[in-house]
């Protein structure tokens, strides 16, 4: 429904500003700053991993990285190594280039508009409208999933979110309920934010705790859980993974630098096979094959089905793949998924 056409709730920006003074969230290690690469950086972290994950990782990368331009000059494989286990690897990737890109293109300044900001790399629409509110007062609305429920349903908007021009139409109802002082972007902004977390959630709303359950259309009707509507479903694949732990008589593990594109794009990992004969073909010559039990890996649109395969080395031979030996006390700190680096830890 085109926001022309929609009824605005009154008072919507104000409720949601005293609510998040007296009942938001306060104290996270990001909030209370303008400055933008803390907020870039939390809002990078914050993209499909939750706030307590995200609790134990932003205080070691500020220690490593304290600002911009310590990220811009760091190797790609120190960026990759701090993240590991965040999983999502992209962003880390992006969160390097992008560094590098505000030292070169705004000399290591942040821009202050959304409509910059989002010319960098991994910055989208509403992330870029996250910093830009928060470090600038920017009017300028947010619109992450979390919004998009809070939204959807104040508004009662219950067209498929899954067509491009219903999700532009709540783009621009955003934009018209912001605040009309830009001194209040930021408390708004992360009301928003908070409430979606908090109160409003995906299978269950907490309406008696809703500071806008007055105004809420879906509320009103009794069906809170019916928004957001969106009916395209992700396309979920599988693939089967054989994996060679290759380890020498020193005790090393083989390791190999992932291409830049596909599973793991750019991590250090255990050779990776499409079969059993590929995997022992590569090094013919050692002892019996160890078969760790197989197990699934779940990433966000595909099935991993892992098959580790551990084999022992006496010789000065190395397995005939890509690879170098990593002693073992040097791979704990390098950049490895996550199933590889339990499958090194547990042994």
């Amino acid at each position: 429904m085109p926001e022309t056409l929609m009824h605005l709730p009154e008072g919507f920006a104000r409720c949601m500003v005293d609510w998040q003074r007296l009942h938001g969230r306060q104290s996270l290690p990001w909030q209370n700053t303008q400055d933008p690469y803390r907020v870039w950086l939390s809002e990078i972290m914050l993209q499909q991993t939750q706030v307590s994950t995200v609790l134990d990782y932003f205080p070691r990368f500020l220690a490593r990285f304290p600002d911009v331009a310590d990220l811009a000059a760091a190797p790609q494989d120190d960026v990759l190594a701090l993240w590991s286990g965040l999983g999502y690897y992209s962003r880390a990737r992006n969160l390097h280039r992008c560094a590098q890109e505000v030292v070169a293109r705004f000399d290591g300044a942040f821009p202050r508009r959304a409509d910059d900001l989002q010319t960098l790399p991994g910055i989208g629409r509403s992330t870029a409208a996250a910093i830009s509110a928060f470090c600038f007062m920017e009017r300028v609305a947010i619109l992450d999933g979390n919004v998009k429920r809070v939204l959807s349903r104040v508004l009662g908007y219950g067209e498929d979110l899954a067509v491009t021009k219903n999700e532009k139409a709540l783009w621009a109802l955003a934009q018209a309920l912001l605040p009309e002082t830009a001194l209040d972007m930021p408390r708004y902004t992360q009301a928003l934010m908070d409430l979606g977390a908090t109160v409003c959630l995906p299978r269950k709303a907490l309406c008696e705790a809703c500071p806008v359950t007055g105004i809420c259309q879906a509320q009103a009707h009794g069906t809170p859980l019916a928004y957001p509507v969106k009916t395209r479903k992700l396309k979920r694949s599988s693939a089967t993974l054989w994996l060679l732990w290759a380890v020498n008589a020193r005790g090393q593990v083989w390791l190999q630098k992932r291409p830049d594109k596909g599973v793991w794009a750019g991590l250090f990992s255990l050779p990776v096979f499409d079969s059993e004969d590929a995997l022992l073909g590569v090094w013919p010559q050692v002892g019996e094959p160890r078969y760790i039990t197989p197990w699934k890996h779940v990433l966000t649109h595909r099935d991993l089905h892992l098959h580790p395969v551990r084999l022992l080395g006496t010789g000065s031979s190395a397995p005939a793949c890509e690879g170098q030996w990593v002693d073992a006390d040097a791979w704990p700190g390098m950049g490895l998924p996550a199933p590889i680096r339990v499958l090194l830890t547990a042994e």
